[in-house]
């Protein structure tokens, strides 16, 4: 077997800049890790350049033109290799509020698309609503949301085992019990688009198994007022539990730079998940784009760096790519660059529950890997031991 050596790099690891500057490679493994380490051909970083393991998006909707929504199995290979120039090794697909008929179309590109896909891996799909709440929706289409149905989300279920993750609205009538069903089913419950309280976050964290914040702050409440009475929100909520992890989109514009670092002191790098919330239009540039399906969605515009309503009063998705979250977490809100990159392989592997297969650089894993600049500029992206995207 063919053993390749990265050498010469500085190697992020486990959070922290590792004392090693070589990695082995072979048969799609991590195989070692240490200094001068020998190998039938060499990668060579000149001490210049970075290493860590593979960036890992659990929210995206699409990129490069692409959008998953449009149930073709051969966009969804568009937008892995579109993400793939930006340092991700691993996604999770998600959909938007939409008809049962475009839900399942979807599932069932997806597992069309994990066939023939040669970008960065497809891991599982996100589905993000319909069980959500109306007021909260944020840029979905109200005419989609709908209360807890458990025989539309059995048949969903049922379809595709590739379902790994759901956002609903805890407060809505059902929410435990969908949370035990996905606990159950080894599916990952998570809270998001919700005009609940503090109270009701807490209470299907511990009823229904819920461990995860969509987007935190974005389409969900903070302290407010009712009859007078003040009330934790959402937000209040994902502080006071502990074992929450949070997802931040740190594009710099869906979250001033004052609350990325109050989320990082009070999550810190093992609790927050680096995620894009990407829409078709990343890596796109300025324009008017579809958000969501080209059939059922609707027009919106990019422009300063993030997508908007085409009345510019919301933010629709955004246009992030990996490498800017990394980028903006360290030049905004000042976190270490080993802690910044945690926060985009190993929490997030461990939150979706891979992380004995990657995530981080141990013997074993797979190797996924991502090489980029000072400036966190991608110069090389690894996928299973194969390379998918160098810069030219």
């Amino acid at each position: 077997m063919m053993v390749t050596a990265f050498k010469n790099f500085k190697i992020i690891r486990h959070g922290e800049i590792s004392p090693f500057t070589d990695l082995l490679v072979s048969d799609g493994k991590i195989i070692g890790i240490g200094h001068e380490l020998k190998a039938d051909r060499y990668i060579d970083g000149k001490g210049e350049f970075w290493l860590s393991a593979g960036f890992i998006d659990i929210h995206t909707h699409g990129g490069g033109g692409y959008d998953f929504m449009d149930a073709d199995p051969d966009e969804y290979v568009g937008v892995a290799r579109n993400h793939a120039k930006f340092g991700a090794t691993s996604l999770y697909p998600t959909t938007v509020s939409a008809s049962r008929e475009e839900l399942l179309a979807t599932l069932r590109a997806f597992e069309e698309a994990q066939k023939k896909n040669d970008g960065a891996n497809l891991l599982g799909i996100h589905l993000e609503g319909p069980y959500i709440s109306p007021e909260q929706c944020g840029a979905m289409d109200p005419k989609y949301i709908r209360t807890s149905d458990k025989a539309e989300y059995s048949e969903m279920f049922a379809l595709s085992k590739n379902i790994r993750r759901m956002t609903i609205a805890p407060e809505l009538p059902g929410s435990a019990e969908l949370g035990r069903y996905m606990r159950e089913n080894g599916i990952i419950g998570s809270i998001g688009h919700t005009s609940g309280l503090a109270e009701d976050v807490i209470d299907m964290h511990y009823e229904g198994g819920y461990n995860l914040m969509t987007h935190l702050y974005s389409c969900m409440t903070l302290t407010t007022r009712r009859n007078a009475w003040r009330h934790a929100g959402a937000v209040e909520a994902s502080y006071l539990l502990d074992d929450m992890y949070v997802e931040a989109i740190a594009d710099g514009c869906h979250l001033p730079k004052e609350l990325l670092k109050l989320i990082y002191k009070i999550k810190g790098p093992d609790k927050i998940v680096l995620v894009t919330d990407s829409m078709r239009a990343a890596g796109m540039g300025e324009g008017v784009f579809r958000f969501g399906s080209r059939a059922n969605g609707y027009d919106i515009i990019v422009e300063d760096g993030v997508a908007k309503l085409m009345d510019r009063t919301a933010f629709a998705g955004s246009v992030a790519t990996p490498d800017r979250l990394v980028r903006t977490m360290v030049d905004m809100a000042e976190v270490p660059l080993a802690k910044a990159v945690k926060m985009i392989t190993e929490t997030p592997a461990k939150v979706m529950g891979i992380f004995n297969e990657r995530g981080s650089l141990d013997d074993g894993k797979a190797a996924d890997i991502t090489v980029f600049d000072d400036k966190i500029r991608v110069q090389l992206t690894m996928v299973g031991g194969e390379v998918v995207y160098t810069k030219e």
